[in-house]
């Protein structure tokens, strides 16, 4: 793992999360513990409205702390209920964690494969509906990152289980002053979040 971002999770701080979000990150858990308990596969999709930034970041995030926490057999997905494309502002504040990020091509929808250890599998991130062809069919958690998402998917198809972790949104302050500090605030509670849930894994 890149030393940068390997000095960013050791500086996560999950000893302040609350009680509540605790027991909101407590399914993701379960879900994780139970597959691996059973040497299966881990496929974690996580859905938001636009699949252009919470989504995004819980996708990359999950799969860095699998790795970091040496569990095995994690695959982690992103979608929406509607494409558009990852918003730019979400590779800019993963690369200043130290994410490398290449764009592999251009126009409204981007694909970029982003890194986090110069010797695993590049994250593939576009926009893309949860029930893209790029995405699980069957055999996974869908993981609702916005209450928007939720509320609008009554079922997902071929979804194990359904855990909403819902997140605020930062697209609340592009074009604003406090945009690039926001979106490292988003970054940084989801990255303590899945840092938990990931340490909590047996």
């Amino acid at each position: 793992m890149y030393k940068d971002i390997n000095e960013a999770i050791s500086n996560l701080n999950i000893e302040n999360l609350s009680n509540e979000r605790k027991s909101i990150l407590q399914p993701l858990i379960d879900f994780i513990q139970q597959k691996k308990d059973n040497k299966e596969d881990v496929r974690l999709n996580f859905i938001c409205t636009h699949n252009s930034r919470r989504s995004h970041l819980s996708q990359i995030w999950a799969q860095t702390l699998a790795d970091y926490f040496n569990i095995k057999n994690v695959f982690s997905y992103s979608g929406g209920t509607e494409a558009t494309a990852m918003f730019p502002m979400i590779g800019e504040t993963l690369s200043n964690i130290g994410f490398k990020i290449s764009a592999l091509s251009e126009g409204k929808n981007p694909v970029y494969a982003v890194k986090f250890s110069e010797n695993e599998h590049p994250i593939i991130c576009f926009s893309k509906t949860y029930d893209a062809a790029f995405n699980p069919t069957s055999e996974f958690a869908a993981i609702m990152t916005c209450s928007n998402a939720d509320a609008g998917c009554p079922f997902i198809a071929g979804a194990e289980k359904r855990i909403p972790i819902t997140f605020e949104d930062p697209k609340a302050f592009d074009n604003t002053p406090l945009q690039k500090e926001k979106y490292h605030e988003r970054s940084l509670q989801i990255a303590t979040e899945l840092c938990y849930v990931f340490s909590q894994i047996k």
